[in-house]
């Protein structure tokens, strides 16, 4: 990978962490904060769009910056897992199980458009 690929990964990982601010203080601006919806929703448009550039035919370098920077960026692991250790048991089970189920789907519906 060349250096600029590595600077404009940097970059997009970066963008991409700010654009997950700003949608998980959105969503949970208007729902609401009794169930994780902007983790939801950040995971699952970023599975969405992963699906979308997946199917894209990008070149190695546009789908590295794009998918690995941005989306890498925007969507979060880690606090999703944060929130499911915090929640009660029945509440834990329910948000792995529906978040890892609607984001294979959203994949699956991203590929499926492009």
């Amino acid at each position: 990978m060349s250096a600029g690929t590595w600077v404009a990964l940097t970059l997009a990982g970066g963008l991409g962490a700010v654009a997950r601010a700003l949608m998980t203080h959105a969503v949970n601006t208007h729902v609401g904060r009794s169930y994780p919806f902007g983790t939801l929703a950040v995971n699952l448009s970023g599975a969405f769009a992963l699906g979308l550039l997946s199917a894209a035919g990008l070149s190695a370098a546009a789908l590295a910056i794009c998918g690995t920077g941005f989306m890498g960026g925007y969507t979060t692991f880690s606090t999703w897992m944060y929130e499911t250790r915090r929640a009660t048991r029945s509440y834990a089970v329910a948000n792995v199980v529906a978040s890892a189920m609607l984001g294979v789907l959203a994949v699956w519906l991203g590929r499926t458009i492009a």
